[in-house]
């Protein structure tokens, strides 16, 4: 059976969150003062996380926004009291860069979120996440992310952040028991022949539908679209049909009953659900805990899917076709 680089990285997270929650001082953030979040692809998603986080922590007292560092970097508005917290994997991308430059000329305070590919990257604040990561189908940088963004973010709640703290340092060992659950092989075996997958979240799970979607085109080279429950009731429809699949994020909290409709009109037009979840019957699952840190672990039954899925394939999520022409030579023109 082929072994991925990528399939380390996976078994490595539970262990990489634990040391970055142990190790990791942060900032303190001004709640009085704007705070945007930016990044690209996985590195936005846990913007978006982080975003959705302070919103929630604060009672909705803090405002932040999360932006692409790419539109940002170029002409986005930036001003002396912003707050910018920049989340780039190794801390060597053009946009996220300029983004750090920008803010330092309008005399704006910086936090870059990164791991150690850069010695001396930009930033009034540097804090570390990983090492670089040896398959391109990036995923201990994005739960590292996410953890050192929980730590930065916390003290912003009414009673410091104590409990989602917490809720954090439980993580780890949430994701052991995650990762050894199984990921059934018929599920796998019927989704390696589908044409397209749809994968859907309500809340902090769209967000991981959306980052699950990028890592199946990564490292499974199948087309994918993550979107949320409420996105795939509207419009969206008219494309749904047989020969492709769903991936259900099931969610914990009150979604008003979108999940069941959706899934419901999927299967009526002939479409291949699959539920991921934590309670028993899911056909992917991942062990629950509270609602704010759900994003670090339901990731893992979705990354583990995409291994499985480049073994029946035959993709390599450790070069995402960066070995092979004509991907090779394309992609090695574009400076990211």
């Amino acid at each position: 059976m082929t072994h991925f680089r990528f399939d380390e990285q996976v078994a490595s997270e539970p262990s990489a969150v634990r040391e970055v929650l142990e190790r990791t001082e942060v900032p303190e953030l001004d709640p009085g003062r704007p705070i945007v979040f930016t990044g690209i692809g996985t590195s936005l998603h846990a913007c978006r996380i982080a975003a959705a986080w302070v919103a929630q922590l604060t009672g909705g007292r803090v405002r932040p926004v999360a932006l692409e560092a790419h539109r940002l970097g170029l002409s986005g508005p930036l001003r002396p009291d912003d707050q910018i917290v920049v989340v780039s994997h190794r801390g060597t991308k053009t946009y996220p860069n300029r983004v750090l430059m920008r803010a330092k000329s309008v005399g704006a305070r910086t936090v870059l979120v990164t791991g150690y590919g850069a010695e001396h990257p930009f930033g009034d604040r540097v804090l570390r996440t990983c090492r670089d990561e040896t398959a391109s189908t990036h995923t201990v940088s994005y739960v590292t992310a996410l953890a050192v963004l929980g730590l930065l973010v916390a003290p912003l709640a009414e009673n410091g952040g104590r409990e989602f703290t917490s809720d954090l340092f439980r993580v780890p060992e949430q994701m052991e028991r995650t990762l050894a659950l199984p990921i059934p092989a018929e599920v796998v075996g019927d989704l390696a022949s589908r044409s397209h997958l749809l994968l859907t979240g309500f809340g902090l799970d769209e967000v991981t539908a959306e980052e699950a979607a990028l890592k199946l085109k990564e490292g499974a080279y199948l087309w994918a679209e993550g979107m949320s429950e409420e996105f795939a009731l509207h419009g969206t429809p008219a494309v749904f049909q047989k020969g492709m699949a769903a991936v259900l994020i099931v969610p914990d909290e009150d979604d008003g009953g979108r999940c069941p409709a959706l899934r419901g009109l999927l299967e009526e037009i002939g479409v291949k659900v699959v539920s991921c979840g934590i309670k028993e019957g899911s056909d992917l699952r991942f062990v629950g805990g509270s609602l704010l840190t759900r994003p670090l672990v339901s990731i893992l039954p979705l990354q583990r899917l995409v291994g499985e899925l480049a073994r029946l394939r035959g993709t390599n999520p450790d070069t995402t076709r960066s070995d092979v022409e004509p991907w090779a030579s394309a992609i090695g023109r574009v400076k990211l």
